[in-house]
């Protein structure tokens, strides 16, 4: 093995961390990879890196060896103590202003630990998000780079190389910013990506329960629905799906498929971020929740056979017009979905001291990752015309399309209802939509509730905010008080 003769070194090959390395060597840089199954890393210097410069080693102290100054070694393992027991096996043979890169999907406290704890060492650590699954780690993923600062020069060539390019020739890939800033925005992508999801599901469910639509008919309208607003890759891929048929008879191969989601963890992760936060991410929140609904399987048959629902049709003439307001009530939701992750990521930057550039995070998703769409082009030109805007939904392009077509979205919904369709998606997207633009909610019977049983104070619209009172409510309460404190 030529010494110090590699740009990069990658540990971990399973499929993404192979299809990452083709793709830097497809770029022109020359690539050194380990295994800890070392037999893995000979199969795929055989294999799927026969004939390219890829450099096959058998130890991590050959792994550096290989390297250039400042060596980079990007981690593609599992997320957890796998990437603490390979930091460990690492750090005593490498050097001061060496960077390691985690591009697995890593928990954002655990980047902001490791960057804090290798900087002592003098070590440079980055923690990005990678999105776009096996086919774009070959041809070109959304790439969210995250740590040391000091870091990023050493990086960026092959990042921005490799990344996936929007129609201008620009990367999707930019500096997110510190500490666990990038594996932070990757989680938020992935809680976002369950959003969708779940409301593609649900557009697909309503569709077909409520219209009796056959999967070549629904093929139809999401193939149609691809060419308008809604272009996007999980609409691109769900028109592909609903087209498949089974070898065996030739029927559908999505009605084949058992009703249980599976998750590994990123949706879950957003949601609690968002409680800790205080953010009524509530849409993610509900596409969790669907997963975790439809596990109970066999609860679900059970009840199915006991809890009756109702047994409302369309007619067939108005169809055209149901397609498209589920189709506007979809549009909507997913406004929602959006604005709500925005809203996460804005509190969680302020929480972190952390300068994330909303325009460039969107036009980072525009190309490669999962939730690469169209409609993202949108949130990059809201933020461009106001850097400081505070919710996406004061946008004059996002209220515009809500205020045209939210009451199509209601129409779809009680549609729902009366089919006994669950919604929970585009259900909780609604009311967060009339939440949020009530200048009053019932908050102040709640806030008196909490003052009744638990003298917890309230402040009162007739007085500067943060003036706390407390009324004795029965004759019988004492004169002290609770104190406050904020979710």
């Amino acid at each position: 093995m030529q010494k110090e003769s590699c740009d990069i070194g990658l540990i971990g090959l399973a499929v993404m961390g192979q299809n990452l390395v083709l793709n830097m060597n497809d770029h022109g840089f020359k690539v050194a990879v380990f295994n800890r199954t070392v037999s893995k890393v000979d199969d795929f210097i055989n294999n799927e890196a026969k004939g390219t410069q890829v450099i096959g080693a058998h130890s991590i102290e050959d792994l550096i060896a290989s390297l250039k100054r400042p060596r980079r070694v990007m981690l593609m393992v599992k997320a957890g103590d796998t990437v603490d027991q390979m930091i460990q096996q690492l750090v005593p043979h490498l050097e001061k202003g060496d960077i390691i890169i985690d591009g697995g999907n890593s928990l954002f406290t655990d980047t902001n630990r490791r960057v804090d704890e290798l900087n002592r060492k003098g070590i440079q650590y980055i923690g990005t998000g990678v999105s776009g699954g096996e086919e774009g780690a070959r041809h070109g993923p959304s790439i969210m780079p995250g740590g040391n600062p000091e870091a990023w020069p050493h990086v960026k060539d092959i990042f921005q190389a490799i990344a996936a390019k929007v129609e201008d020739g620009t990367p999707c890939c930019d500096w997110v910013g510190e500490q666990g800033a990038g594996h932070y925005v990757k989680m938020v992508h992935n809680g976002i990506e369950y959003g969708d999801m779940q409301l593609i599901c649900e557009a697909y469910q309503l569709l077909k329960d409520g219209l009796g639509l056959s999967a070549d008919e629904l093929h139809e309208i999401f193939a149609e629905w691809n060419k308008g607003e809604l272009d996007s890759y999980l609409i691109e891929i769900t028109a592909e799906i609903l087209s498949k048929k089974s070898e065996e008879d030739n029927q559908p191969m999505v009605d084949k498929i058992l009703d249980t989601a599976g998750q590994k963890g990123t949706g879950k992760w957003t949601v609690i971020s968002a409680l800790d936060l205080g953010m009524p991410v509530t849409l993610i929140g509900e596409a969790v929740f669907g997963r975790c609904l439809s596990a109970l399987k066999d609860e679900r048959v059970a009840a199915s056979k006991v809890l009756h629902g109702p047994s409302h049709r369309i007619d067939s003439q108005d169809k055209k017009v149901f397609v498209e307001e589920v189709r506007r009530a979809l549009y909507c939701s997913k406004m929602i979905s959006y604005a709500q992750g925005y809203m996460l990521l804005r509190q969680a930057a302020k929480e972190q001291g952390w300068n994330l550039n909303m325009g460039g995070i969107a036009l980072m998703w525009r190309g490669g990752c999962i939730i690469r769409s169209r409609f993202l082009g949108k949130i990059k030109e809201a933020y461009e015309k106001n850097p400081n805007l505070t919710n996406l939904l004061l946008d004059d392009f996002f209220s515009g399309v809500l205020n045209e077509y939210q009451a199509d979205w209601r129409k779809a919904i009680i549609h729902a209802i009366g089919f006994g369709v669950p919604t929970p998606a585009f259900s909780t997207a609604l009311a967060f939509y009339d939440g949020y633009r009530s200048e009053r909610l019932p908050a102040n019977l709640l806030q008196a509730q909490r003052d009744f049983f638990g003298a917890h104070t309230y402040e009162r619209v007739d007085k500067p905010r943060g003036q706390f009172f407390h009324t004795n409510w029965t004759g019988r309460g004492g004169r002290v008080s609770s104190g406050t404190y904020n979710a």
